[in-house]
């Protein structure tokens, strides 16, 4: 299972001179399934994790900034054995395409589950 959350509303103004509101959430640019991809294949199990075939989902959340940056990444929920703090680093790595409010790209936090399986 996969998840993700994110809330922005980006104002725009349509071929009537009338305000529409619009959702833009911050975003991986290659989309949800290459980011998960991402971090399967870059993910360094530790030898423990792998006997004891850990299985999990590892949830973090984190802020996408305006420049594309991510900080402030948190542990929601995790498995251990090393394997969080894996997540944590390969998410802080990456750029994200920012939410969206009034036009303007903004900080804005969001929350993604990763599906974890140490074999």
């Amino acid at each position: 299972m996969f998840s993700a959350t994110g809330f922005a509303q980006e104002t725009k103004t349509d071929k009537q001179n009338k305000q529409v509101v619009t959702d833009a959430e911050p975003s991986f640019p290659k989309g949800d399934n290459e980011l998960y991809q991402y971090v399967l294949y870059n993910l360094n199990y530790s030898e423990e994790s792998k006997k004891k075939y850990i299985e999990g989902e590892v949830t973090l959340s984190f802020d996408v900034k305006a420049d594309s940056s991510v900080s402030n990444v948190m542990l929601i929920s995790g498995v251990g054995y090393g394997i969080d703090d894996e997540v944590k680093s390969l998410i802080g790595k990456l750029k994200f395409i920012p939410g969206v409010q009034n036009g303007f790209p903004i900080k804005m936090n969001t929350m993604y589950s990763f599906p974890i399986k140490a074999h």
